[in-house]
């Protein structure tokens, strides 16, 4: 709701592809700063750490978050995706009591998180109503602005449905944690769900 994306999937595709190669310690972000982006990989790890499976950050979810955001965006999406980060890292950096965003730990960032996800379904209304009216006024060409609780929930929000977006579609948890059938056999539209593929959901 907060950022109206759609997706080219070729342009999707070539995204994940494109992030398998290239390893945590030689990323350069293109959408992030370098400290945003030292943040984002806490975020994404926090959101899904490493158990018997990898970590958000070990197939690279960061990178596609990056580029999804840098290459796949509309301007508009941009410009208010860097305003509820900044207004997310800002809140972040004052509650830590650190003086810069590269100071913050990843517990800091940890509570940070949980406080933005934290809210009641009346809440969770009101920001909804927040973040439509500043995209229509924005529309409108008016000035607009959000509230830190608003803008820090759109952040949270909309971090934690590509975290798992991004995870569930890179190629270790499609081919070694989803059910996988790169080529479709027979359709069953009542089966056993734990006879058809072990109870997993399919990566296809």
């Amino acid at each position: 709701v907060a950022l109206g994306y759609s997706v080219a999937t070729p342009t999707l595709i070539s995204i994940l592809q494109s992030c398998k190669t290239e390893k945590v310690l030689e990323w350069t972000p293109d959408f992030f700063s370098k400290e945003q982006g030292d943040a984002i990989i806490q975020l994404v790890d926090i959101i899904l750490p490493k158990t018997d499976t990898p970590s958000a950050s070990e197939v690279q979810v960061h990178l596609f978050i990056d580029r999804f955001m840098d290459q796949v965006m509309e301007k508009e999406q941009q410009d208010f995706s860097k305003m509820v980060m900044d207004a997310f890292f800002n809140k972040g950096v004052t509650d830590s009591g650190s003086e810069a965003l590269v100071d913050v730990s990843s517990e800091n960032l940890e509570s940070s998180l949980a406080e933005a996800l934290r809210f009641s379904p009346e809440q969770e209304e009101k920001y909804q109503e927040e973040i439509e009216a500043y995209h229509m006024a924005i529309m409108e060409g008016k000035t607009a602005s959000l509230s830190d609780g608003a803008a820090c929930h759109a952040f949270a929000t909309n971090l934690r449905g590509m975290t798992i977006w991004g995870y569930k579609g890179s190629e270790y948890i499609g081919e070694e944690v989803l059910a996988y059938l790169p080529v479709p056999g027979q359709y069953i539209g009542c089966g056993d769900l734990q006879e058809l593929s072990g109870g997993k959901a399919w990566s296809l």
